[in-house]
Protein backbone atom coordinates (compact mmCIF):
# COMPACT_ATOMS: atom_id res chain seq x y z
CA UNK A 1 0.00 0.00 0.00
CA UNK A 2 1.01 3.50 -0.34
CA UNK A 3 2.98 5.21 2.89
CA UNK A 4 -0.11 5.48 5.27
CA UNK A 5 -0.97 8.95 6.56
CA UNK A 6 -0.21 9.25 10.58
CA UNK A 7 -1.42 12.19 12.30
CA UNK A 8 0.69 12.87 15.25
CA UNK A 9 -0.98 14.94 18.01
CA UNK A 10 0.87 17.77 19.77
CA UNK A 11 -0.07 17.17 23.33
CA UNK A 12 0.37 19.08 26.19
CA UNK A 13 2.61 22.06 25.36
CA UNK A 14 3.66 22.56 28.35
CA UNK A 15 5.47 18.95 28.11
CA UNK A 16 8.01 16.98 25.87
CA UNK A 17 5.70 16.38 23.29
CA UNK A 18 6.79 19.02 21.03
CA UNK A 19 10.36 18.58 21.21
CA UNK A 20 9.89 14.15 20.86
CA UNK A 21 7.79 15.18 17.39
CA UNK A 22 10.86 17.00 16.15
CA UNK A 23 13.29 14.79 17.41
CA UNK A 24 11.52 11.67 15.48
CA UNK A 25 11.29 13.31 12.36
CA UNK A 26 14.31 14.34 11.60
CA UNK A 27 15.37 10.46 11.24
CA UNK A 28 14.47 9.31 8.01
CA UNK A 29 13.16 5.82 8.49
CA UNK A 30 10.24 7.74 9.82
CA UNK A 31 9.62 9.10 6.32
CA UNK A 32 10.35 5.52 5.11
CA UNK A 33 7.48 4.09 6.92
CA UNK A 34 4.89 6.94 6.66
CA UNK A 35 3.99 10.43 5.72
CA UNK A 36 3.35 11.96 8.95
CA UNK A 37 1.85 15.56 9.89
CA UNK A 38 1.32 17.40 12.84
CA UNK A 39 -2.10 18.01 14.87
CA UNK A 40 -1.68 21.42 16.98
CA UNK A 41 -0.26 24.65 16.85
CA UNK A 42 1.96 25.70 14.16
CA UNK A 43 3.45 28.47 16.55
CA UNK A 44 4.42 25.81 19.58
CA UNK A 45 6.39 23.48 17.07
CA UNK A 46 8.38 26.88 15.44
CA UNK A 47 9.66 27.11 19.15
CA UNK A 48 10.41 23.80 19.67
CA UNK A 49 12.66 23.56 16.15
CA UNK A 50 14.33 26.93 17.77
CA UNK A 51 15.05 25.38 20.67
CA UNK A 52 16.36 22.15 19.08
CA UNK A 53 18.42 24.32 16.40
CA UNK A 54 16.70 21.69 13.53
CA UNK A 55 16.37 24.00 10.35
CA UNK A 56 12.57 23.22 9.36
CA UNK A 57 10.27 25.12 7.78
CA UNK A 58 6.89 24.59 9.32
CA UNK A 59 3.95 24.48 6.96
CA UNK A 60 0.29 25.44 8.16
CA UNK A 61 -2.32 23.22 6.29
CA UNK A 62 -6.17 23.20 6.08
CA UNK A 63 -6.67 19.80 5.47
CA UNK A 64 -4.78 16.29 5.81
CA UNK A 65 -4.49 15.60 2.26
CA UNK A 66 -2.33 19.08 1.90
CA UNK A 67 0.45 17.45 3.74
CA UNK A 68 3.74 17.00 1.90
CA UNK A 69 5.75 16.22 4.86
CA UNK A 70 9.57 15.84 3.95
CA UNK A 71 12.72 15.94 6.64
CA UNK A 72 12.85 19.66 6.34
CA UNK A 73 9.27 20.56 6.40
CA UNK A 74 6.80 19.96 9.15
CA UNK A 75 3.34 19.84 7.99
CA UNK A 76 0.75 20.96 10.85
CA UNK A 77 -2.89 21.37 10.82
CA UNK A 78 -4.37 23.63 13.06
CA UNK A 79 -6.55 22.37 15.95
CA UNK A 80 -6.61 24.43 18.88
CA UNK A 81 -6.79 27.79 20.65
CA UNK A 82 -3.86 30.25 19.65
CA UNK A 83 -3.85 30.35 24.00
CA UNK A 84 -1.85 27.45 23.00
CA UNK A 85 1.37 29.47 23.13
CA UNK A 86 0.88 31.35 26.29
CA UNK A 87 0.93 27.94 28.35
CA UNK A 88 4.58 28.15 30.26
CA UNK A 89 6.53 25.41 30.06
CA UNK A 90 6.68 22.36 32.71
CA UNK A 91 3.51 24.22 34.29
CA UNK A 92 0.28 22.15 35.10
CA UNK A 93 -2.26 24.72 32.67
CA UNK A 94 -6.10 24.31 31.94
CA UNK A 95 -4.86 25.80 28.91
CA UNK A 96 -2.38 23.03 27.70
CA UNK A 97 -5.13 20.73 28.90
CA UNK A 98 -7.17 22.16 26.42
CA UNK A 99 -4.59 21.56 23.53
CA UNK A 100 -3.82 18.11 24.20
CA UNK A 101 -7.78 17.44 23.77
CA UNK A 102 -8.31 19.64 21.03
CA UNK A 103 -5.43 18.15 19.07
CA UNK A 104 -6.50 14.79 20.06
CA UNK A 105 -10.24 14.85 18.92
CA UNK A 106 -9.37 16.38 15.74
CA UNK A 107 -7.07 13.48 15.07
CA UNK A 108 -9.35 10.81 16.46
CA UNK A 109 -12.16 12.40 14.08
CA UNK A 110 -9.64 12.10 11.24
CA UNK A 111 -9.24 8.72 11.66
CA UNK A 112 -12.99 7.63 12.36
CA UNK A 113 -13.96 9.54 8.41
CA UNK A 114 -11.01 7.72 7.19
CA UNK A 115 -9.08 10.93 5.93
CA UNK A 116 -6.04 9.54 7.87
CA UNK A 117 -4.35 5.85 8.48
CA UNK A 118 -3.66 6.04 12.45
CA UNK A 119 -2.56 8.44 14.78
CA UNK A 120 0.39 8.63 17.42
CA UNK A 121 -0.21 10.75 20.24
CA UNK A 122 2.35 12.60 22.47
CA UNK A 123 1.62 12.68 26.17
CA UNK A 124 -0.91 15.01 27.94
CA UNK A 125 -1.07 15.95 31.52
CA UNK A 126 -4.10 14.63 33.19
CA UNK A 127 -4.29 17.12 35.70
CA UNK A 128 -4.25 19.81 33.31
CA UNK A 129 -7.15 17.48 31.39
CA UNK A 130 -9.13 18.08 34.19
CA UNK A 131 -8.27 21.16 34.78
CA UNK A 132 -9.80 21.99 32.02
CA UNK A 133 -12.82 19.90 32.72
CA UNK A 134 -12.51 16.68 30.56
CA UNK A 135 -12.10 14.37 33.34
CA UNK A 136 -10.75 11.36 31.85
CA UNK A 137 -7.97 8.95 33.40
CA UNK A 138 -6.12 9.80 30.06
CA UNK A 139 -6.07 9.21 26.77
CA UNK A 140 -7.39 5.51 26.38
CA UNK A 141 -10.77 6.16 27.56
CA UNK A 142 -11.33 9.60 26.04
CA UNK A 143 -10.37 7.87 22.56
CA UNK A 144 -12.82 5.13 23.54
CA UNK A 145 -15.83 7.65 24.24
CA UNK A 146 -15.07 9.83 21.31
CA UNK A 147 -14.75 6.14 19.13
CA UNK A 148 -18.17 4.94 20.96
CA UNK A 149 -16.62 1.41 22.53
CA UNK A 150 -16.90 -0.35 25.47
CA UNK A 151 -14.28 -3.07 25.48
CA UNK A 152 -11.40 -1.95 24.86
CA UNK A 153 -7.76 -1.97 26.26
CA UNK A 154 -3.91 -0.41 26.53
CA UNK A 155 -1.29 -2.75 25.09
CA UNK A 156 1.93 -1.83 26.12
CA UNK A 157 4.14 -3.30 23.28
CA UNK A 158 8.29 -3.84 22.59
CA UNK A 159 9.18 -4.92 19.58
CA UNK A 160 11.78 -7.60 19.30
CA UNK A 161 15.40 -7.06 19.90
CA UNK A 162 18.14 -8.45 22.13
CA UNK A 163 16.09 -8.03 25.20
CA UNK A 164 12.86 -8.95 23.96
CA UNK A 165 13.36 -12.06 21.44
CA UNK A 166 9.81 -12.82 20.36
CA UNK A 167 9.57 -13.09 16.65
CA UNK A 168 6.86 -10.15 17.29
CA UNK A 169 8.41 -8.71 20.40
CA UNK A 170 5.86 -8.40 23.47
CA UNK A 171 2.69 -7.01 24.31
CA UNK A 172 0.84 -6.44 28.20
CA UNK A 173 -2.14 -5.98 28.22
CA UNK A 174 -4.05 -4.77 31.53
CA UNK A 175 -7.25 -5.78 32.68
CA UNK A 176 -7.39 -2.52 34.79
CA UNK A 177 -5.24 0.62 33.95
CA UNK A 178 -5.78 4.30 35.71
CA UNK A 179 -7.33 2.94 38.64
CA UNK A 180 -6.44 3.03 42.80
CA UNK A 181 -4.92 -0.26 42.87
CA UNK A 182 -7.63 -1.16 45.67
CA UNK A 183 -10.14 -0.06 43.18
CA UNK A 184 -8.58 -2.53 40.53
CA UNK A 185 -8.61 -5.71 42.66
CA UNK A 186 -12.25 -4.75 43.58
CA UNK A 187 -12.96 -4.32 39.91
CA UNK A 188 -11.55 -7.49 38.60
CA UNK A 189 -13.96 -10.10 36.86
CA UNK A 190 -13.45 -13.79 35.26
CA UNK A 191 -15.45 -11.51 32.46
CA UNK A 192 -12.57 -8.96 32.35
CA UNK A 193 -9.78 -10.69 32.65
CA UNK A 194 -11.51 -13.14 29.24
CA UNK A 195 -12.32 -10.26 27.36
CA UNK A 196 -8.46 -8.88 27.90
CA UNK A 197 -7.06 -12.30 26.72
CA UNK A 198 -9.31 -11.65 23.62
CA UNK A 199 -8.00 -8.26 23.05
CA UNK A 200 -4.83 -9.26 23.25
CA UNK A 201 -5.16 -12.22 21.05
CA UNK A 202 -7.09 -10.26 18.11
CA UNK A 203 -3.88 -7.72 18.43
CA UNK A 204 -0.50 -9.55 18.18
CA UNK A 205 -2.22 -12.02 15.56
CA UNK A 206 -1.64 -9.08 13.47
CA UNK A 207 2.02 -8.88 14.23
CA UNK A 208 2.87 -13.28 14.40
CA UNK A 209 0.60 -14.08 11.65
CA UNK A 210 -0.66 -16.98 13.95
CA UNK A 211 -2.53 -17.67 16.94
CA UNK A 212 -0.29 -15.37 19.46
CA UNK A 213 0.32 -17.31 22.78
CA UNK A 214 -0.84 -15.41 25.70
CA UNK A 215 0.67 -15.89 29.07
CA UNK A 216 -2.29 -14.66 32.18
CA UNK A 217 -0.85 -13.26 35.18
CA UNK A 218 -1.54 -14.20 38.38
CA UNK A 219 -2.64 -11.35 41.01
CA UNK A 220 -1.56 -12.65 43.92
CA UNK A 221 2.71 -13.55 45.35
CA UNK A 222 3.37 -16.91 43.98
CA UNK A 223 0.14 -17.49 42.39
CA UNK A 224 -1.40 -17.44 45.76
CA UNK A 225 0.59 -20.56 46.72
CA UNK A 226 -2.82 -22.37 46.04
CA UNK A 227 -4.99 -20.45 48.13
CA UNK A 228 -2.74 -19.37 51.41
CA UNK A 229 -2.01 -15.89 49.58
CA UNK A 230 -5.30 -14.96 47.84
CA UNK A 231 -7.86 -17.03 45.84
CA UNK A 232 -8.77 -14.90 43.12
CA UNK A 233 -6.15 -17.27 40.65
CA UNK A 234 -8.66 -20.23 41.06
CA UNK A 235 -12.12 -17.78 41.74
CA UNK A 236 -11.50 -15.73 38.93
CA UNK A 237 -8.38 -15.67 36.86
CA UNK A 238 -8.29 -19.43 36.17
CA UNK A 239 -11.94 -19.69 34.67
CA UNK A 240 -11.11 -16.81 32.05
CA UNK A 241 -8.13 -18.79 31.02
CA UNK A 242 -10.31 -22.20 30.31
CA UNK A 243 -13.24 -20.26 28.68
CA UNK A 244 -10.04 -18.19 26.47
CA UNK A 245 -9.52 -22.12 25.63
CA UNK A 246 -12.60 -23.75 24.68
CA UNK A 247 -12.62 -20.69 22.46
CA UNK A 248 -9.46 -21.67 20.75
CA UNK A 249 -7.17 -19.26 22.03
CA UNK A 250 -3.32 -19.91 23.09
CA UNK A 251 -3.82 -19.15 26.75
CA UNK A 252 -2.59 -20.40 29.73
CA UNK A 253 -1.93 -19.61 33.19
CA UNK A 254 -2.53 -17.95 35.59
CA UNK A 255 1.21 -17.65 36.46
CA UNK A 256 3.31 -16.23 39.06
CA UNK A 257 4.15 -12.44 37.83
CA UNK A 258 8.10 -12.42 38.21
CA UNK A 259 8.69 -15.46 36.59
CA UNK A 260 5.83 -15.25 33.49
CA UNK A 261 7.88 -12.00 32.46
CA UNK A 262 11.15 -13.81 32.04
CA UNK A 263 9.67 -16.63 29.95
CA UNK A 264 8.02 -14.06 28.00
CA UNK A 265 10.89 -11.71 27.30
CA UNK A 266 12.45 -15.04 26.50
CA UNK A 267 10.23 -15.84 23.71
CA UNK A 268 7.97 -18.42 25.56
CA UNK A 269 4.65 -15.81 24.82
CA UNK A 270 3.92 -13.33 22.40
CA UNK A 271 1.37 -11.23 24.77
CA UNK A 272 0.79 -11.30 28.91
CA UNK A 273 -2.20 -10.20 29.80
CA UNK A 274 -1.55 -8.23 33.43
CA UNK A 275 -3.99 -7.60 36.38
CA UNK A 276 -3.25 -4.03 37.06
CA UNK A 277 -1.35 -1.12 35.58
CA UNK A 278 2.43 -1.48 37.27
CA UNK A 279 2.32 -5.44 37.39
CA UNK A 280 2.76 -4.69 33.86
CA UNK A 281 4.59 -1.58 33.00
CA UNK A 282 7.28 -1.98 35.41
CA UNK A 283 8.48 -4.90 33.82
CA UNK A 284 7.80 -4.71 30.02
CA UNK A 285 9.84 -0.53 31.15
CA UNK A 286 12.32 -2.03 32.32
CA UNK A 287 12.76 -4.01 29.38
CA UNK A 288 12.66 -1.21 26.94
CA UNK A 289 12.01 2.26 29.14
CA UNK A 290 12.63 4.18 26.05
CA UNK A 291 11.24 1.96 23.40
CA UNK A 292 8.25 1.19 24.47
CA UNK A 293 4.84 1.90 22.52
CA UNK A 294 1.03 2.10 23.95
CA UNK A 295 -1.03 0.79 21.38
CA UNK A 296 -5.11 1.31 22.11
CA UNK A 297 -6.62 -2.11 21.96
CA UNK A 298 -10.59 -2.33 20.67
CA UNK A 299 -10.90 0.88 18.88
CA UNK A 300 -12.02 1.41 15.02
CA UNK A 301 -8.90 3.06 14.42
CA UNK A 302 -5.09 2.60 15.21
CA UNK A 303 -3.89 4.84 17.70
CA UNK A 304 -0.28 4.06 19.47
CA UNK A 305 1.38 6.58 21.45
CA UNK A 306 4.80 7.22 23.17
CA UNK A 307 4.90 5.21 26.81
CA UNK A 308 6.20 8.10 28.93
CA UNK A 309 4.36 11.37 30.55
CA UNK A 310 4.94 14.57 30.05
CA UNK A 311 8.10 15.16 31.95
CA UNK A 312 7.87 18.23 33.33
CA UNK A 313 11.32 18.23 35.17
CA UNK A 314 13.27 18.35 31.72
CA UNK A 315 10.67 19.81 29.62
CA UNK A 316 11.89 22.57 27.33
CA UNK A 317 15.48 22.35 27.89
CA UNK A 318 16.27 20.33 24.95
CA UNK A 319 17.03 16.85 26.77
CA UNK A 320 14.09 14.74 25.83
CA UNK A 321 14.83 11.22 23.92
CA UNK A 322 12.28 10.91 21.01
CA UNK A 323 13.24 7.10 20.54
CA UNK A 324 9.55 5.91 21.88
CA UNK A 325 8.03 8.61 19.74
CA UNK A 326 9.91 7.31 16.48
CA UNK A 327 8.63 3.63 17.84
CA UNK A 328 5.61 4.37 18.24
CA UNK A 329 5.10 5.70 14.75
CA UNK A 330 6.81 2.96 13.30
CA UNK A 331 4.59 0.31 15.12
CA UNK A 332 1.56 2.70 13.84
CA UNK A 333 2.86 2.50 10.24
CA UNK A 334 3.38 -1.16 10.12
CA UNK A 335 -0.49 -1.63 11.69
CA UNK A 336 -1.32 0.39 8.81
CA UNK A 337 0.77 -0.94 6.07
CA UNK A 338 -0.87 -4.37 6.89
CA UNK A 339 -4.39 -3.01 6.17
CA UNK A 340 -5.80 -3.28 9.45
CA UNK A 341 -9.55 -2.90 8.26
CA UNK A 342 -11.78 -0.68 10.79
CA UNK A 343 -12.71 -2.63 14.19
CA UNK A 344 -9.46 -5.04 13.50
CA UNK A 345 -8.05 -4.12 16.53
CA UNK A 346 -11.68 -4.54 18.04
CA UNK A 347 -12.53 -7.86 20.36
CA UNK A 348 -13.65 -10.84 18.06
CA UNK A 349 -13.00 -14.70 17.94
CA UNK A 350 -10.47 -16.20 15.52
CA UNK A 351 -13.43 -17.61 13.36
CA UNK A 352 -15.15 -14.18 12.38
Amino acid sequence: MPQPLVALTLGDPAGIGPEVILGAWQHPQVHQWCRPFVVGHPEILRRAATLLGHNVKVHEIATPEEAAPTLGVVPCLTACRDDAVDVPPARIDARGGQTAYDALVAAARLALDGRVDAITTAPLHKAALWQAGHHYPGHTELLAELCGVDDFAMMLYLGPNEQVRGAAGLGVVHVTLHVALRDALAALTTEGVLAKIRLADTAMRRLVDRAPRIGVCALNPHGGESGLFGREESTTIEPAVQAARAAGLDASGPYPADALMARARDGAFDAVVAMYHDQGHIALKLLGMHRAVNVTLGLPIIRTSVAHGTAFDIAWQGRARPTSMIEAIRVASELARRGVPRRQLSTTSPST
